[in-house]
């Protein structure tokens, strides 16, 4: 087995923005290295390290791969054991070859959520892919949405080269937890990688899991990015902490679209509305979890006419804006995010907020389904992947 590393080699890590060393080698972070000034929750930053859509990518030969990794998860004083590490997912030809629960490494113990965190530093593991197919191939390899995963190195019984382009159109989004997919049954569960595969495209996912407040940071971040499609799916956090009132959504709204415009003034944008959750459909935020672990809201429905937001109110704001700009911006377009998971479907939200695994799936299906048809707004830049002969050099067909 011969041992390459997993940054500076012929592998390449798509889906983050920045690759940070640690003293095990480095942590694939989701935003740029200069945003981490901009902002001081350290949420955000717990977010950004949390590897959704993250992949590494390769062709190899070799019928064994080995993938070591270091983990970090969290531990309340109360449970009995750290929480699950997650999924790492190999895709071999496009095909899944291979799924291996990730290696426990650091755990992060805590009293409660929000408490002081101590850690309890944990060592490198490796999950082993073997039986593999004869031939080159091209390989991805999807580290656990929900899980901070250092890349320390990998190892392969066969060579191992840089991938070739395949040509795909790329697809950013942008979203909350919702679309961060923590509840995913594995990486390529999550609604954005179900909906790409069926699309036909490349997405990198830059959604932050209660953090997605229209951040001039993620506007820059989206405008400097290349980008064949773009796509918003803005609301529920902003509802949820109460940190808009109606006089300032609207402006922020305008000025986080403006960003991106600046960058990619043609490009297909899509800016999706919330989906259904009936603590804060009609009623604003803040929220709390009740002991049935369950969201509720505490906001007053009678200071909706004094301009506080609920989902519905987002949902209106955000079409009417759609629908002024569009005037001037043929390539923007909206959606309503109840058509992605509506009143219908509110017995798949477990804590009332978050979708189950069977629901992000189905999420994924019905994006495809409205933006990658003849008359979808993403429909004049997808198209189908390369047949894996096509992707092969001519000295390996």
């Amino acid at each position: 087995m011969r041992e390459y590393p997993l940054v500076g080699g012929p592998v390449e890590v798509r889906g983050a923005l920045d690759l940070e060393k640690t003293p095990a080698g480095v942590m694939p972070r989701r935003l740029p290295a200069w945003t981490k000034e901009q902002y001081q929750d350290p949420s955000v930053y717990g977010g950004t390290v949390m590897p959704s859509g993250v992949r590494l990518v390769f062709r190899t030969a070799a019928r064994v791969l080995e993938f070591e990794v270091l983990t970090s998860t969290g531990q309340l004083d109360g449970d009995l054991r750290p929480r699950p590490t997650g999924m790492l997912e190999l895709m071999v030809d496009g095909a899944l070859a291979g799924r291996r629960r990730a290696p426990l490494g650091h755990v992060v113990r805590m009293a409660g959520p929000g408490a002081v965190q101590r850690l309890m530093p944990g060592k490198p593991g490796t999950a082993r892919f073997a039986g593999l197919p004869t031939g080159m191939k091209n390989v991805e390899l999807w580290l656990p949405q929900q899980t901070p995963t250092e890349l320390v190195a990998l190892r392969a019984d066969g060579e191992v080269l840089a991938p070739l382009p395949d040509g795909r159109p790329l697809w950013v989004h942008h979203g909350s937890s919702i679309s961060h997919c923590l509840e995913a049954d594995g990486p390529t569960g999550t609604w954005p990688v179900v909906a790409a595969s069926l699309g036909g495209v490349e997405v990198t996912n830059l959604s932050q899991p209660g953090n997605d407040m229209l951040d001039p940071y993620v506007a820059r971040t989206i405008r400097d990015m290349p980008a064949d499609l773009i796509s918003l799916k803005s609301g529920v956090n902003i509802v949820g902490l109460a940190t808009f009132r109606l006089r300032t959504f609207g402006p922020a709204v305008h000025g986080f679209l403006d960003t991106i415009r600046d960058g990619h003034p043609d490009t297909p944008l899509l800016v999706i509305s919330p989906v259904s959750c009936p603590a804060l459909d009609a009623c604003p935020g803040p929220t709390a979890v009740g002991r049935d672990g369950r969201i509720t809201a505490l906001g007053d429905p009678a200071d909706l006419a004094r301009g506080a937001l609920s989902l519905q109110v987002v949902r209106d704001e955000l079409a009417r804006i759609v629908a002024v700009r569009q005037a001037r911006d043929p390539h923007l377009h909206h959606l309503d995010g109840r058509e992605l998971l509506g009143p219908a479907d509110v017995d798949d939200l477990p804590d009332g907020l978050h979708p189950s695994a069977a629901a992000y799936r189905r999420m994924g299906e019905r994006f495809a389904a409205h933006a990658f048809t003849d008359q979808g707004p993403f429909r004049a830049r997808s198209h189908t992947q390369p047949t894996d002969q096509d992707a092969r050099p001519p000295a390996d067909r």
